[in-house]
């Protein structure tokens, strides 16, 4: 299972969608061998289809001359109902869509949540940074008192 921890840091999430993914034998290998790196990855919405774009997974070692090409754009699996709703929403309100999240289901089919994301202005960070710097605070407190009880 993967996070991306940099997209809920730089955006603010609105709304969640799982979606499959097309992969290649080639690179299922590599992310259960936990290689991936979303870094910089979103998704983009052409025509009635969308496809992750940006998405880093690298090349598995045992593939030989059948490996597959590291960054190309991959395809998303949704039903044509919600690529409408997703569609609609990213070109009206001005979202962008992130993968947050990409993991196995119970079936072994790789999946990956898909956040619909606004951008965080700078303030906005570091609210969110003192925050959680005063939550930690309070479970340190919390975990000292219990402790000396």
């Amino acid at each position: 299972m993967l996070h991306n921890r940099k997209a809920r840091f730089r955006f603010e999430i609105l709304e969640t969608l799982e979606a499959g993914i097309v992969l290649s034998g080639s690179e299922v290998k590599s992310l259960r061998a936990g290689g991936a790196d979303p870094g910089d990855a979103y998704a983009s919405i052409d025509g009635t289809e969308i496809y992750l774009v940006n998405f880093h997974i690298p090349p598995y070692a045992h593939a030989s001359s059948f490996n597959h090409q590291q960054d190309r754009k991959r395809k998303l699996l949704l039903k044509k109902r919600e690529i409408q709703d997703m569609k609609s929403k990213v070109n009206e309100k001005r979202l962008t869509l992130l993968p947050l999240k990409i993991y196995f289901n119970s079936k072994g089919y790789v999946k990956i949540l898909l956040g619909l994301g606004r951008s965080k202005k700078k303030y906005d960070k570091r609210h969110d940074q003192k925050k959680a710097e005063a939550d930690r605070e309070i479970q340190r407190a919390l975990k000292k008192r219990t402790l000396y009880n």
